[in-house]
């Protein structure tokens, strides 16, 4: 049955998607679960980095399942009530505090290359295939949709794979600066992991500062004082984590970060 699974391993929390026989593609109680999934893992204090991944070793996921269109996105009130759920979904990445991760194996098409931009770092294997498919289908794709791309690809990357609609490579992906890394595809889950642990170590209000400026400047790169990102600065310069961490540094040991 396809579900988004949720597995906690110390302060790290993976989201599986799992509809294994159709490539892990996304169904419409998939994008309506999401943001709650993510949001879930994002109030668990124990949680520091939340990372997303496809289940099996084909595919991240494969896009929408195409099979629930006929019945979801052709009536008017239907359609709109799909692409809302899928937009909130390309959405709560970004709304959580913490990073999140996206673990890319096998194929990344149509909404999984959505949602793979959507995170905060993509990490993939060399096996990793990439697609925006909509011009195949004859997809509008949202205006906030392509802004993503943009700000992720430029202008030329963006129009190229959606102008061409063609499949790409795990080292295409890197050149365009999809990903930020590609390993093997034995090491991918190691590498993720070992990323997600470090991110872990580090002073979480600092991760919150550092997230909530970005996505400030992602929203209008001309807001050099957005509200939101400088009251999580100032948070982290008045917070306990900050003292212990220039103590650590004294002391030369590990600090130890409370998120206070």
């Amino acid at each position: 049955m396809a579900d988004i699974l949720v597995r906690r391993d110390g302060a790290i929390g993976t989201l599986v998607f799992s509809n294994v026989d159709k490539h892990n593609a996304m169904t419409g109680q998939m994008w309506e679960a999401l943001p709650a999934r993510i949001a879930e893992l994002d109030a668990d204090p124990d949680i520091r980095v939340i990372v997303l991944a496809g289940d099996g070793d084909k595919a991240f996921v494969s896009g929408a399942d195409v099979s629930q269109f006929g019945a979801e996105r052709t009536e008017p009130a239907a359609q709109l009530r799909y692409n809302q759920n899928v937009e909130a979904a390309y959405v709560a990445p970004a709304r959580a505090s913490k990073p999140v991760l996206a673990q890319i194996r096998g194929i990344c098409m149509g909404g999984g290359l959505g949602l793979a931009a959507a995170c905060d770092i993509r990490v993939c294997a060399d096996d990793a295939r990439f697609r925006m498919p909509a011009g195949r289908l004859g997809l509008g794709y949202s205006q906030t949709g392509v802004h993503r791309f943009l700000a992720l690809l430029g202008v030329q990357n963006t129009l190229d794979i959606f102008f061409s609609a063609r499949v790409f490579d795990a080292a295409e992906a890197l050149r365009m600066g999809f990903v930020s890394r590609v390993v093997p595809a034995a090491e991918l889950e190691s590498t993720v992991r070992a990323l997600a642990a470090a991110i872990a170590e580090n002073a979480p209000l600092t991760m919150v500062a550092t997230k909530a400026t970005v996505n400030a400047w992602l929203r209008d790169p001309t807001d050099k004082q957005a509200p939101d990102a400088q009251a999580a600065i100032d948070r982290c310069n008045r917070s306990e984590d900050y003292r212990e961490g220039v103590r650590a540094f004294g002391e030369k040991r590990k600090p130890v970060f409370t998120r206070r």
